[in-house]
Formats: structure tokens, sequence, C-alpha cells
């Protein structure tokens, strides 16, 4: 079977499997993927500026959270929020908040960028967290979901697991679809010239900074996304969801599955929510054990998971295998080091 047979093959099945799994698996599952899926939309998002864009953020679950608590903030005491108004109107505040720290974040390089991040992200941490807005340290509930209304009927029922799932989804396969064709567009091969050489970019006309700058919104917005509808997936949402914890977890993700491909962020995500389901229900120092087989993926596949590919085709096969899920540029050694020297 040829590599481009086999990869439709692969992909396929995977599509196929998630689509039936609400129809085959416990409501435990089905809920536990809903999740692992909002997830993984959140570390795609991450990748736009880390993997390509060599701009490492640890202010990102700000965005995230911010897109939770705007939810609460508009949803009724009585009744959902509608989602036609609602998830626009938390995605143009996001948008606002990070083409603000953008614009002052991206003034810097290096650990320096990594500190102002992070700097901007606990201010919102603590802005929430010390403060009577958004109830404080005690989070605030959502106690309805959002709804979807057309000529007064109800189109979504998101208090439906099953519903809920398809859903997260659709977003899922939305968001890998947006990235895809970001970094395939000339945008994106600006923004990856921009990650490799940043001088030479610049010789070039490139307006490098405008270009960190959409692509640092443009990767917020998508975390908002991820954020609003986690925050109405558990009805609840808290300070701990803007911090600096949450940041390192996704960008975690990100690293684990491979930083410079579409399906690596989703297999990273996917990975890592599925080795702490399984370390709690086996030992009780799961924390410890999840550190430690993270480090050894890590060592055994600096790539991450998508060097997996490798093992199972040829050099040439896997890059065209990465072009197609949306790496046109490949990516230097130099470049790896380079953004491994932001962190």
């Amino acid at each position: 079977m040829k590599s481009s047979q086999l990869r439709f093959a692969v992909v396929g099945a995977l599509v196929l499997a998630a689509a039936l799994l609400p129809l085959l698996a416990a409501s435990y599952y089905v809920q536990f993927a809903s999740k692992a899926m909002l997830m993984a939309v959140f570390a795609l998002s991450l990748s736009i500026v880390v993997g390509y864009g060599g701009l490492v953020s640890m202010c990102h679950a700000a965005f995230f959270g911010l897109a939770g608590y705007m939810l609460g903030f508009l949803s009724p005491e009585d009744a959902g929020a509608t989602l036609w108004w609602s998830l626009p109107a938390a995605m143009a505040v996001v948008a606002v908040a990070a083409a603000v720290i953008g614009a002052l974040s991206l003034r810097t390089r290096g650990i320096y960028f990594i500190m102002v991040t992070l700097a901007f992200g606990e201010m919102l941490f603590y802005l929430f967290h010390d403060t009577k807005i958004g109830g404080g340290s005690d989070g605030l509930y959502i106690y309805y979901p959002p709804e979807l209304v057309l000529g007064g009927a109800s189109l979504l029922d998101l208090a439906n697991a099953r519903t809920f799932y398809y859903v997260a989804f659709g977003l899922l396969l939305a968001a890998a679809l947006l990235v895809r064709t970001l970094v395939s567009s000339p945008f994106g091969r600006a923004l990856q010239a921009s990650r490799d050489n940043e001088q030479r970019a610049r010789s070039l006309g490139f307006p490098v900074f405008r270009i960190r700058l959409v692509a640092f919104v443009v990767s917020a917005m998508l975390a908002s996304v991820a954020g609003y509808f986690s925050a109405a997936q558990f009805g609840f949402v808290a300070p701990q969801m803007l911090g600096w914890h949450a940041s390192a977890t996704v960008l975690v993700m990100v690293v684990l599955g491979g930083m410079t491909s579409i399906l690596g962020p989703i297999a990273g995500a996917f990975a890592l929510l599925g080795l702490e389901e399984v370390l709690k229900a086996s030992i009780e120092n799961w924390r410890l054990a999840k550190g430690l087989v993270v480090i050894a993926i890590v060592l055994l596949l600096p790539g991450g998971l998508q060097h997996l590919l490798a093992m199972v085709m040829p050099e040439r096969a896997v890059r065209r295998s990465a072009t197609a899920v949306g790496n046109d540029v490949p990516v230097s050694a130099d470049a790896v080091k380079g953004v491994a020297s932001h962190g």
C-alpha cells in the first residue's frame, strides 16, 4: 500500500471511530473524549505561535479561561446564554485582550517574551482570584449550557452528552482545517519564515511584528472557543483555568505530540489526558509517574509523537505526510533549536 493510501486509511479509520464512539461507549468515556477534543483545540491554538511562530506563550490559558468567564457573565440565572451572540462576544473580548498583550509582549524576544506573557497571564489570574469578579477564588457556576435557538426552536441540547460530543468533534475538525489552511497560506509561510530567520524575513520586506501579532490574536481566539465550550461542558469556571499551570500543561501537549504538524497537538492532548486517566486509576503517586513517562517520551522521540511516523514510513513519505497535515515548510534543525531556546 502506498504511503498516501496508508495515511488516508489511518485518518479515515480514526474519524470513523470517533464518529461511532458515542454510540458504543458509556457516558463517562463520551464526556472524557469531549474534554480531550476541546483540549486538542486548545493545543492546536497554541501550536500556531509555538510551532509555526517560534514564540513560547505562557499566557494562553488566560484566553482560555477568560472566554469561560465571559460565558458565565453572559448567562442569565434562569436560562442558558444565546450561542449566536455569546460566543462571538467572548471571542471579541479575548481578541482585544490578546491584541493588547501581544502588542506589548512581541516587542521582546526569547526568555523575555516568556516572562512577559507569564506576567500578563498571572495578572489576569489574580484579577479573578483576588477580587469579587466572577466569584473570586470560588469561581463561577454556569447552571444552564448555552442555547442555539432559531425561530423559537432549540437546535442543540448541549446538556446531552452525546450532542455535546458531536459539537466538540465538529469544533476539532474545524480547528484542524483552520490551522492547516492558515499555515499553508502565504501568511503562514511568512510566519514560518519569520521563525526560521527573522533578519532575512525583514530584509525581504515581511512586516514581522504585524504577522506575529495577527498570529497571536488568531491563536487566542481559537483558544477562546475551547475555553467557552469547556466552561459549557462542566458548568463551572475558576481562576485556575487562567493560571500558568494550565498554560504549561497545554504547552506540554504541543511538545509531546509535535510542534510542527496538525496531528501532533491533537495526539499530544489525547496522550497526556489518557495517560492521566490510566495512572490515576492505577497508582497513588500518579503525578510522579506521569512526569517520568513524559520525560521518557521526549527523550526517545525528540520530534514528539508525530516522529512515530518515521518508524513505519520512509523519510520522504514522512515529509509528504507532514505536508499533508499542514507543515508545508520543512523545519530545519536550527529552527527547532531556536524554538527550544525560547523555552
